[in-house]
């Protein structure tokens, strides 16, 4: 199967130092194995979109130099096929309506656990067995059997979670009505043909239950890198919400080298974008050579 790799960014904002990390490294990889590289616009968060900023995202890579394939596609333009993956998983019987609000899932996970666990509040259950009586449904969850996901990570080595217990049955439909990122992202990955995922290290914690949907919905395996996020000087990853500024694309060799070296490499002299693309591509193919897909 040919590689293909996507960069997925949210126009709830330009793209932030941290961004051009996860940009540049997952751009590396696609074109370091000869494959596509695609861009996905998750925009199904509508309250957190910013007029405009979809545009301005793609007007900054084209000024640093990206160049991605095939058309730029956009999560809201696929609700039909969230619905249809959505309506599978209910034929068969894996997904249930809650009526959970947050305080009320967070003070359950505080009376099983006695202080909140670190990193995901895992969902206690309450609505598995059914709606409580006079209680209406507020979002829909994925039902999440015992069992333990492993994969291996081309960065971080091997990795494994047991869903059920670290997380629980997790939230597929929004009680806002939107379809949650990990139906979505699942969805879509496999609707693009995507071989490869590289991106934050942040989001590392969601790829078992990406892997555990993609299997429920008879997809393919993919194979992962989640590369370091950028801090700030309080220690929070850089992000839009942490009020993380705009790159600066006027300079767009500095920024460029700036990310390449957050991603542990050094600097190589390169003299403009040309130059600095194919030597980096060159030496990210000397780091990272497998880039074969794990077995079924």
């Amino acid at each position: 199967m040919d590689y293909a790799g996507r960069f997925a960014p949210s126009p709830s904002g330009p793209l932030h130092a941290g961004s051009v990390v996860a940009a540049l490294a997952s751009y590396l990889d696609a074109r370091a194995a000869g494959g596509r590289w695609l861009v996905r616009m998750e925009d199904l968060d509508t309250p957190r979109n910013v007029e405009g900023a979809d545009q301005l995202i793609l007007q900054q890579m084209l000024a640093l130099g990206f160049r991605w394939d095939g058309e730029v596609c956009y999560q809201s333009h696929r609700l039909a096929a969230y619905e249809s993956a959505f309506l599978q998983l209910q034929a068969y019987g894996l997904v249930y309506p809650c009526g959970c609000t947050r305080k009320e899932i967070a003070d359950s996970v505080l009376a099983i656990h006695g202080k909140f666990p670190h990193g995901e509040r895992p969902y206690p259950g309450s609505c598995r067995a059914g709606l409580p009586a006079g209680r209406a449904a507020k979002s829909w969850r994925l039902r999440v059997d015992p069992v333990v996901v492993s994969f291996e990570d081309r960065w971080f080595g091997p990795q494994s979670q047991t869903v059920d217990k670290l997380v629980g049955d997790f939230v597929l439909r929004r009680a806002d009505g939107l379809w949650a990122y990990q139906l979505a992202v699942v969805v879509d990955d496999a609707w693009q043909g995507v071989t490869h995922v590289v991106r934050g290290s942040d989001l590392l914690s969601s790829t078992a239950r990406q892997i555990l949907l993609g299997r429920m919905l008879g997809l393919p395996v993919l194979q992962y890198m989640h590369v370091p996020v950028l801090m700030d000087g309080q220690g929070r990853k850089l992000s839009k919400q942490n009020g993380a500024q705009a790159v600066q694309t006027d300079r767009p060799l500095v920024v460029l080298e700036q990310a390449w070296m957050a991603l542990g490499f050094e600097t190589f002299g390169a003299d403009d974008l040309q130059t600095f693309f194919s030597g980096a591509i060159e030496r990210w193919a000397g780091r990272f050579r497998e880039t074969r897909l794990a077995p079924s």
